[in-house]
């Protein structure tokens, strides 16, 4: 059975997940981690609870998401894994602190690690997650849906009652509503963790998000 526990990051309240099954082997999903206590609660969670992280996973290229890249390659020697389409936001990481937050970065961030295999699942202990393409907020967003406990990670495409902004270069209303209808074929009982705000499922969604649709 999976378990997961979620952080909440940085001045953008960013969700970071970490997910993990009767192995003890984990997953970290968008690390977003900026201040030094977001940090300390991450690492100190996976050392309490023996935990073994074997993958970085970013849903998508923006920075609030990746602050904490840094930490987790220190402590565990993983690189952030996202899809190739994101790739120039991926690397370029630090001049996204400039020109989108106006701060200068308190960690040095290291290079992408693989890009995503959207043919291949992410595997971890006994379970694996479908990776699949929801573009929109940005060119090269994805969810990772686990098909086993029906739960996916949505990143900044499908928050409770809301979607991720599209006016970021790479963005594309268009693209976010196919998105978004893809994740509408998703089973009602889907567990939705976004990267802002609280859990929701794909049912509750359907009947309260003005962006849904069948």
């Amino acid at each position: 059975m999976i378990k997961i526990e979620r952080f909440v990051c940085n001045m953008l309240e960013e969700n970071c997940y970490v997910v993990h099954d009767e192995t003890q082997e984990c997953v970290i999903i968008d690390c977003g981690a900026y201040y030094e206590e977001d940090r300390k609660a991450i690492v100190n969670f996976i050392a309490n609870n023996n935990l073994k992280p074997v993958r970085l996973l970013s849903t998508h290229g923006h920075l609030d998401h990746n602050f904490g890249n840094g930490t987790i390659f220190k402590a565990y020697g993983l690189k952030a894994e996202a899809s190739e389409k994101d790739c120039v936001l991926m690397e370029n990481l630090d001049k996204q602190a400039t020109e989108m937050f106006g701060i200068e970065l308190n960690s040095e961030l290291p290079p992408l690690g693989d890009y995503l295999n959207l043919e291949e699942p992410v595997k971890f202990g006994n379970h694996q997650f479908e990776v699949i393409e929801t573009p929109g907020h940005t060119g090269g967003s994805v969810t990772f849906y686990c098909r086993e406990e029906n739960i996916a990670f949505t990143g900044d495409t499908l928050f409770k009652g809301s979607i991720g902004r599209t006016d970021f270069p790479g963005g594309s209303m268009f693209q976010i509503i196919g998105s978004l209808r893809k994740l509408s074929q998703l089973p009602d009982q889907t567990g939705i963790y976004p990267g802002h705000g609280p859990k929701t499922t794909i049912g509750f969604e359907l009947s309260h998000n003005p962006y849904m649709d069948r």
